[in-house]
């Protein structure tokens, strides 16, 4: 059994999961802020990933980053670097599909926020960074944690748009995903169901942590109260 799949899983999904953290975070407090007309525009264009058909997204990020297209193209000339069937470009896709997980439940977690703890931290003459570092993130950090272990259990399992734009190569792009559908067309069912159990575990693991998270958090409150 080829691990290549597992591990070439993992490091698209840890990559493009910690992209779309800071991301996340950054586009979430930010329009948390802003007006409710432009925040509602925003928020739909963000967030509009999240009920295209991930073969839409594929095929949207082929316009842009293929290689007869005009940044594929641009990168290709200039650099000889091919965007698109590596097993980083993959990335790209998972990172798109993902991100919107991450930024509605940080913009949940911001929104919920009370502002009258930053109102008193500004009184006692402490600066924004400080008060979104050291006040505003750790009480939105329940929220956070939970949209990064999802947003990194959906990235695990993407296949529509990373199959598009990174393809099937043994050994070079293939993840779990790509690979169950490839077993199948081949009819080795063995091995499909092999690699299907293994993402069950690792989404099993992942959907754990978060309910541990969860309780942990709420403990903690009680303690505090």
């Amino acid at each position: 059994m080829d691990l290549y799949p597992l591990w070439n899983s993992l490091r698209i999904a840890g990559i493009s999961t910690a992209i779309i953290f800071f991301l996340g975070i950054l586009a979430a407090y930010y329009i948390a802020k802003a007006p409710r007309i432009v925040k509602g525009v925003l928020d739909v264009v963000l967030t509009l990933p999240l009920v295209l058909p991930p073969t839409v997204v594929g095929f949207l990020l082929l316009r842009v980053l293929g290689p007869r297209r005009a940044v594929g193209a641009f990168f290709l000339e200039h650099f000889s670097l091919r965007l698109t069937m590596t097993w980083w470009s993959a990335i790209f896709a998972t990172a798109v599909v993902i991100f919107p997980l991450m930024y509605r439940t940080c913009r949940g977690a911001f929104e919920s926020f009370d502002e009258t703890l930053a109102a008193s931290a500004r009184t006692l003459g402490l600066s924004n960074t400080f008060i979104f570092w050291r006040i505003r993130m750790p009480a939105c950090r329940p929220g956070i944690l939970a949209g990064t272990v999802l947003s990194f259990a959906r990235a695990l399992g993407e296949y529509g748009a990373t199959s598009m734009i990174a393809g099937y190569t043994p050994g070079r792009t293939a993840t779990i995903s790509t690979t169950v559908y490839q077993l199948w067309r081949t009819n080795d069912d063995g091995l499909a169901f092999r690699w299907v159990l293994v993402n069950i575990a690792i989404s099993f693991v992942v959907l754990l942590a978060v309910n541990l998270l969860e309780k942990r958090e709420q403990r903690g409150k009680r303690r505090g109260a």
